[in-house]
């Protein structure tokens, strides 16, 4: 495997952005956003300037994404949220695992007291396996949370890290 590189993301990067986006979403069985989220849309929930948008790049090519950004406002923006892309023909190279790596490293430098995650897709099972040897605990669940695209509706995960 070629080395993996992670950068913050660039405006020019989005159509590679987009390209794993669609990719994931259309899926129906990791991320909450519709199945058929057009590019435009695409690039308001994942671009915005309240976010922090990295790419993963081997060989040239960007084969992953993840923002980060505060979890909720206010009195409550000391807890990061994240959310993260990896194109599906790339899977089990270590992607992921670098960019959820990079993100609890970059939260943790912007001062962040934990990361929280609202909605882990209880059958996303290696997602639910990464965060847990990252550190992160269930510390709560949703019935019924997601919509899945083969079994229906199935329990998210409220998924919890103190970096502090």
């Amino acid at each position: 495997m070629s080395e993996i590189s992670i950068r913050i993301a660039k405006d020019d990067d989005f159509d590679s952005i987009y390209n794993i986006f669609h990719a994931v979403v259309k899926l129906g069985n990791t991320h909450t956003y519709f199945p058929d989220t057009n590019k435009e849309d695409a690039y308001q929930l994942w671009m915005p300037p309240h976010k922090e948008t990295f790419v993963a790049i081997v060989d040239n090519n960007i084969v992953g994404t993840y923002f980060l950004r505060a979890n909720q406002i206010g009195l409550g923006s000391h807890i990061a949220n994240a959310a993260y892309m990896v194109l599906p023909s790339e899977h089990g190279k270590g992607i992921g695992t670098l960019m959820a790596k990079h993100s609890i490293n970059r939260a943790t430098e912007f001062g962040y007291h934990a990361m929280q995650f609202n909605i882990v897709v209880s059958t996303n099972e290696k997602a639910v396996n990464l965060w847990k040897k990252c550190g992160f605990k269930i510390i709560g669940t949703t019935p019924n949370g997601f919509n899945h695209s083969t079994f229906g509706y199935v329990d998210t995960y409220i998924m919890y890290k103190p970096l502090k």
